[in-house]
């Protein structure tokens, strides 16, 4: 009886970190089937692998596994934070087949979960930093003018600079930019970069 309610449990946990946390928040439809598919295929896997006689940490470490290379050899680009969602969805699986431990211990956990990511995800955590990728129509080699041309576009504070690419013939420079735009007079957003464009 006390499987059945983890399963419940885990069932109503990913459905909260799916519907209710990341879609609302970053509107990707093709990964809510991953997570949800992660998710149940943990969790019976690891349900199904307690209740024979092979070993349920062979099992969990070959699933551990599976996962990861799909997240490895994955074909589309994923944001650090949607890599987290794989892993919270794929712990609430795993918690959910844990039949040994509590009711109470494994629910307990899975809300940790689900609260962490509420917490973490959250719009308003670090919301005056950014990050992005930009093509400057100019060579420029000098760190400290890069990082001046960067704030000047930006209209923020530049934290880092990470030159990615330097072409001295076709004079373009592909930097990696992390700043802040507390303080700043305009929103994140609104650059008016020289042939600069963002992709996250």
């Amino acid at each position: 009886m006390s499987q059945l309610v983890l399963f419940a449990i885990d069932i109503c946990a990913v459905a909260l970190l799916v519907f209710g946390l990341y879609f609302p928040r970053h509107r990707r439809r093709d990964l809510v089937v991953a997570y949800l598919g992660v998710n149940v295929g943990v969790l019976a896997v690891a349900s199904a692998l307690s209740a024979s006689d092979v070993g349920a940490g062979l099992g969990l470490g070959l699933a551990l596994f599976g996962v990861l290379s799909i997240i490895r050899l994955r074909s589309t680009e994923l944001d650090q934070h949607e890599v987290a969602y794989y892993f919270s969805a794929l712990a609430l699986g795993i918690l959910g087949a844990l039949s040994t431990t509590s009711v109470w211990l494994s629910g307990g956990l899975m809300a940790l979960i689900v609260a962490v990511m509420f917490v973490g995800d959250h719009r308003r955590l670090l919301r005056h930093y950014r990050h992005q990728i930009m093509v400057l129509d100019s060579a420029v080699t000098d760190q400290v003018a890069l990082v001046a041309q960067l704030e000047q576009l930006l209209n923020a504070r530049v934290h880092t600079a990470t030159v990615q690419r330097l072409d001295m013939v076709n004079e373009t420079t592909v930097v990696d930019v992390r700043y802040s735009v507390a303080g700043r007079g305009t929103a994140a957003g609104t650059s008016r970069p020289a042939r600069a464009g963002a992709v996250r």
